[in-house]
């Protein structure tokens, strides 16, 4: 009992970050892993998502988000991985803005299968997409395998993810492809956005491509055509990398 009053005093949010802190997967933590699925080569770097509070997510939807991240931008020699970068972040945040509520495009009936080219055809508006198509692959999951996506092995993840890419995964009803889509073109955003928006927060992505980022001029690269520019990206606010 007095462990529970405890817990009554302490936020809501901070509560559930003490939860975070001790479920996530060795994808967004840098320590050993608490559950059943650890293993010695997990990403070392806990970046800013080990530490952030979601917004729209909850817990299983957050655990979710962080594990399926790191599958698509994993940790490796090229750098760091989404999860360190801050993609989760970028997505949760997304989902408190327009485009998450589905403001930017035209979302009434009559609703059709279309080639992309045509635009958004889904009845769902991206939270809705989350938020019943990670309860939908959970309580796939937990079904086939006894237990939830975040707490499977890297290769099951994977297996899983390709099978939404290629449509053949559809949970009640969900379809996969189009959950799959969601989440990757999210996760490409976050990698690639200004860390402004959440993700790509020691500027990884501009780095590995190149990118120059919000410089205001460009002297080296009129005097030296044809040549990589010499300097590292600059954010919106300023924030440099070498």
């Amino acid at each position: 009992m007095k462990h529970r009053e405890d817990n009554a005093g302490i936020p809501s949010r901070r509560r559930f970050l003490q939860k975070t802190l001790t479920l996530i997967p060795l994808a967004a933590a840098g320590n050993s892993l608490m559950t059943t699925t650890a293993r010695a080569d997990s990403p070392k770097s806990e970046g800013v998502s080990a530490h952030y509070v979601p917004t729209f997510f909850n817990l299983d939807e957050w655990r979710f988000i962080l594990a399926a991240t790191d599958r698509l931008i994993p940790e490796d020699a090229n750098g760091p991985g989404a999860v360190s970068e801050g993609v989760p972040v970028f997505i949760d945040k997304q989902m408190e803005l327009p485009y998450g509520y589905g403001h930017l495009w035209y979302m009434q009936p009559p609703f059709a299968d279309a080639v992309p080219e045509l635009g958004y055809q889904s009845n769902l508006v991206p939270r809705e997409t989350y938020r019943r198509g990670i309860k939908a692959i959970n309580a796939w999951c937990q079904q086939q395998h006894q237990r939830v996506f975040a707490d499977l092995d890297r290769a099951q993840q994977e297996a899983i993810l390709h099978q939404l890419e290629k449509g053949s995964l559809n949970p009640d009803g969900l379809s996969g492809a189009i959950f799959f889509t969601q989440l990757l073109e999210n996760t490409k955003e976050g990698w690639l956005a200004d860390p402004l928006h959440g993700g790509n927060q020691t500027l990884a992505s501009w780095r590995l491509i190149g990118y120059p980022g919000a410089r205001a001029d460009y002297p080296q690269v009129l005097d030296n055509p044809n040549q990589p520019y010499p300097l590292g990206p600059v954010s919106i606010s300023g924030k440099r990398s070498t």
